[in-house]
């Protein structure tokens, strides 16, 4: 039976503190959860099921799919275990593999030397039975394994993502301390925002928040940019499926957006990349681009949400400057937005209180390695 039709378990990775919104994603996608962590979580499907995942999950970063498992106490016998798996059935014998792991296991003390052995058994494998063997090396562009080893027990997944999924592909543009694709969809998420209310984020930036906001709304898929993933790569790769299920998502996109998403900075090069990344994204039309002072941001009537990621002090301006900028930040959350809910993303708590409001949410993030609070605010 071809893995595209075969059930397995669908191991998903995230960033810390992702993972509820990704369990959001995946039960509304109809999967059901059956083991969850910090970074990730189960489900089973088949690889056809992979490629629903890769395409419209927003807060993953990949989707593996188990091709095996067993006991193993040395490299040696994780090899002979390898080499006597079917990979000339499963990985094109004229093609080119990667591999990466997570190793935790007395005998391996550098993971590319189990990265090593994996690769071995499968070209060793696929050589015997074939006569030829796949190149390898580290790109991720083709078929990728991923190699989990904790003490005795191992795992061997099928990386059906290849590059990481929060690269949408829509970023043409980098401005300083961009954030993370998956990070900012999870804090649309956790924001409270929905399709309908409006979506208001002063200093933009390179405009992630607006646009994953926007992608949202109009029901654009997060890969709808991507043309290639891990699991083209693997024998047996149903290309029709696939065109398929990008056809059904693309009769799902929408012409125009409720509400109105509202980006704004007071750089105009820094404005002008946003635009670029929304229009590579295809949902420039449906933001309201302004250059001003965040003070400036017009904030239309009715239901909405303040979504801003102001400068920490770690990685842009110096810190006592922006002690006033924080203070101003809650001054004007105060006066001018009544009736929303405000959130202000940091890394620096002694900034965040400068912003002089009793925060009614407070949740920990991280952006890239540094620790965020994501402290939401009831304007009234």
């Amino acid at each position: 039976m071809s893995l595209f039709r075969k059930e397995s378990v669908i191991t998903l990775s995230c960033p810390r503190k992702l993972a509820p919104y990704l369990r959001k994603e995946t039960e509304a996608l109809g999967f059901r959860t059956t083991d969850f962590r910090e970074t990730g979580l189960d489900v089973r499907g088949t690889l056809n099921d992979c490629i629903r995942l890769n395409l419209q999950l927003r807060t993953a970063h990949r989707v593996h799919y188990l091709i095996a498992e067993t006991k193993a106490d040395t490299p040696d016998a994780l090899y002979t275990w390898l080499a006597g798996l079917a990979w000339e059935d499963w990985v094109p014998a004229n093609g080119y593999i990667a591999v990466t792991s997570r190793v935790n296991h007395p005998t391996i003390t550098n993971t590319q030397f189990a990265n090593l052995k994996v690769k071995d058994a499968v070209v060793d494998r696929i050589r015997a039975k074939k006569g030829v063997r796949p190149n390898a090396g580290a790109d991720l562009n083709k078929t990728v394994l991923f190699l989990y080893w904790d003490e005795k027990q191992a795992r061997i997944f099928f990386d059906t993502s290849g590059e990481s999924l929060s690269r949408r592909g829509y970023r043409v543009e980098n401005t300083e301390a961009p954030m993370q694709e998956s990070l900012a969809a999870a804090l649309v998420m956790a924001s409270g925002w929905a399709p309908g209310m409006h979506f208001i984020n002063p200093m933009c930036g390179s405009g992630t928040l607006a646009i994953e906001a926007a992608m949202h709304a109009a029901g654009i898929e997060p890969a709808a940019r991507r043309r290639n993933f891990g699991f083209m790569h693997i024998n047996g790769f149903e290309r029709a499926e696939y065109k398929k299920q990008r056809l059904a998502l693309r009769a799902g996109r929408k012409d125009a957006v409720p509400g109105q998403i509202i980006a704004t900075d007071h750089s105009p090069d820094t404005l002008e990349a946003a635009r670029r990344n929304a229009k590579a994204a295809g949902v420039e039309a449906f933001i309201t681009f302004a250059c001003c002072d965040f003070s400036e941001t017009p904030v239309p009537d009715g239901e909405g949400v303040i979504l801003m990621n102001p400068p920490y002090g770690e990685r842009l301006g110096i810190r006592h400057k922006l002690q006033q900028t924080y203070t101003e930040i809650g001054t004007w959350m105060k006066h001018e937005a009544k009736g929303k809910t405000g959130y202000v993303i940091t890394s620096d708590p002694g900034l965040a209180k400068k912003i002089g409001l009793k925060p009614m949410v407070n949740q920990t993030f991280f952006n890239t390695t540094l620790e965020c609070r994501f402290l939401g605010f009831e304007l009234y």
